[in-house]
C-alpha cells in the first residue's frame, strides 16, 4: 500500500472505505489491517500537529508585522469601526433620515420664529391698550397661554400624571375657566 500523504487520498481512506463502507465491521479486520490503520493514524496525526506548529509560526510571524507596522491589537477593530460608520453615514437610508431631520429642524425653526413674532406684536398691542396685571385674567392672553399650552404639550409629549414639570398646571387652569 503507498501513501500519498495530506496532498492525496491516503491509505487510511482506502482501509475506511473498503473495510467499514461496504458493510464489514471493525471486527472483521486482520492484525495486519489493524497494525496499519494504526500506523496511518500516528502519521496523520503527526501532520496535524506539524500543520499546527506551521499554522502557530505564521500567526506569530503576521503578528510581528503587525506590530513593525505600528498595528496594535485594536487597530483591527478600530479600522472596522470605522469603516462601518463610513458606510452607515453613506447609506441611502441615513441620508434620507439626515436630511429629512434637517428639512423638518428648519420648518420647526421657521414656525417657532413666526408664533414668536406673532406673540410678541400681540402682547405689544395689548400692553397698550390693557394694564399687565389685569393683562393676564383677559381672554386673548387665556386663549394664547392654552395655544402655547398645547404647542408645548405636543412638542414635549403629553404628561400621563397631569403634572407639569414647570409648576404651572396649565391643563387645570385651561378647564377651570
Amino acid at each position: 500500500m503507498s501513501r500519498q500523504g495530506y496532498s492525496g487520498v491516503s491509505s487510511s481512506v482506502y482501509y475506511s472505505t473498503r473495510l467499514t463502507g461496504n458493510g464489514c465491521s471493525p471486527a472483521e479486520l486482520t492484525d495486519v489491517d489493524i497494525d496499519n490503520l494504526r500506523f496511518e493514524l500516528a502519521k496523520v496525526e503527526d501532520e496535524i500537529q506539524t500543520l499546527r506548529q506551521a499554522l502557530l509560526a505564521r500567526e506569530t510571524y503576521a503578528a510581528d508585522i503587525r506590530r513593525q507596522l505600528g498595528m496594535g491589537p485594536l487597530s483591527n477593530i478600530k479600522q472596522n469601526l470605522s469603516k462601518g460608520w463610513q458606510e452607515v453615514q453613506t447609506s441611502t437610508p441615513y441620508v434620507r433620515t439626515r436630511e429629512g431631520l434637517s428639512h423638518a429642524g428648519h420648518v420647526t425653526s421657521a414656525a417657532l420664529s413666526n408664533v414668536g413674532v406673532a406673540i410678541t406684536r400681540r402682547l405689544g398691542e395689548m400692553s397698550h391698550t390693557i394694564p399687565v396685571p389685569s393683562m393676564r385674567h383677559s381672554n386673548t392672553f387665556k386663549s394664547l397661554e392654552e395655544m402655547v399650552g398645547n404647542v408645548k404639550d405636543k412638542v414635549t409629549g403629553s404628561l400621563s400624571n397631569n403634572e407639569d414639570v414647570s409648576g404651572f398646571d396649565r391643563r387645570t387652569s385651561r378647564h377651570s375657566t
